[in-house]
C-alpha cells in the first residue's frame, strides 16, 4: 500500500517541531536541522496507520494500538491528560478534549478511505477514543475530509466549499492576515481552520 500521504504528515511534523511553542512567523526557514525531533503526532499517526490497516484482521480496538505505540515512545510531548490516559493501568474513558491532537493523528482516515462517508467515520472512531468533545470530532473529520477530497483529485475550491458548508470553518483569510495576529493555541476550533487555509494557499 502506497503511504506518501502518511509520509508527508510525519515530515510536516518533523518540520514543524521546534517551532510549535515559539510563536516563530516567518516563511524563511530550513525544513530540516538539528533541533527537529518527531513527536506524539506522528507516533499517533503511526498508531491509526496500524489500525486501520489491520483492524480486521485483529479486531483490536483504536486505544490498544494507541497505548501500544505511546508505550514504545514515552517522551515524545504528550499532553497531560493524553499523557494520563495513555499510561493509566486499567483504559480510561474519553476525557472530552477539543485539543488539536485528534487532527494531528487523522491522516490515515483520509488517506485509506475509499470514500468520503469513510473517511468521516475513521476520522470520528480516531478521535472519540479520547478527544470526543463535538469540536475534538469536528476538528478530525475537517482534515481528513480535505485530505479525502484532495486526494481524489477535488479541486481547492471545491475542498474550501465542502469543508466551509460541513464544518463551519471561515477559510476566508489568508495566511498573511493570519499570521499577524496568531498566537500559539491547541484547540481544534483555533488551528484546523488555518491548517487548512494554509493547504489551500
Amino acid at each position: 500500500m502506497n503511504n506518501k500521504g502518511i509520509i508527508g504528515a510525519i515530515i510536516g511534523d518533523i518540520v514543524g517541531s521546534r517551532f510549535e511553542f515559539n510563536n516563530y512567523r516567518s516563511t524563511d526557514f530550513q525544513f530540516f536541522n538539528d533541533k527537529c525531533f518527531f513527536t506524539d503526532d506522528t507516533v499517533m499517526t503511526i498508531a491509526v496507520t496500524d489500525w486501520i490497516t489491520n483492524k480486521i484482521k485483529t479486531q483490536k480496538l483504536i486505544s490498544s494500538y494507541m497505548r501500544e505505540w505511546g508505550r514504545k515512545y514515552t517522551d515524545r510531548g504528550y499532553g497531560g491528560m493524553f499523557f494520563r490516559w495513555l499510561f493509566s493501568r486499567e483504559l480510561l474513558p474519553a476525557y472530552n478534549s477539543f485539543g488539536n491532537g485528534s487532527a494531528m493523528r487523522v491522516s490515515p482516515c483520509g488517506f485509506y478511505a475509499q470514500t468520503l462517508d469513510e473517511a468521516l467515520l475513521l476520522a470520528k472512531q480516531s478521535a472519540e477514543v479520547t478527544h470526543n468533545h463535538p469540536e475534538g470530532i469536528k476538528g478530525a473529520q475537517s482534515v481528513a475530509a480535505a485530505i479525502y477530497l484532495a486526494k481524489t483529485s477535488n479541486t481547492k475550491d471545491i475542498i474550501k466549499e465542502y469543508i466551509e458548508q460541513n464544518f463551519g470553518y471561515d477559510l476566508s483569510r489568508t495566511c498573511d492576515e493570519i499570521r499577524r495576529v496568531y498566537k500559539f493555541n491547541e484547540t481544534c476550533q483555533e488551528t484546523c481552520p488555518e491548517a487548512i487555509i494554509a493547504v489551500l494557499e
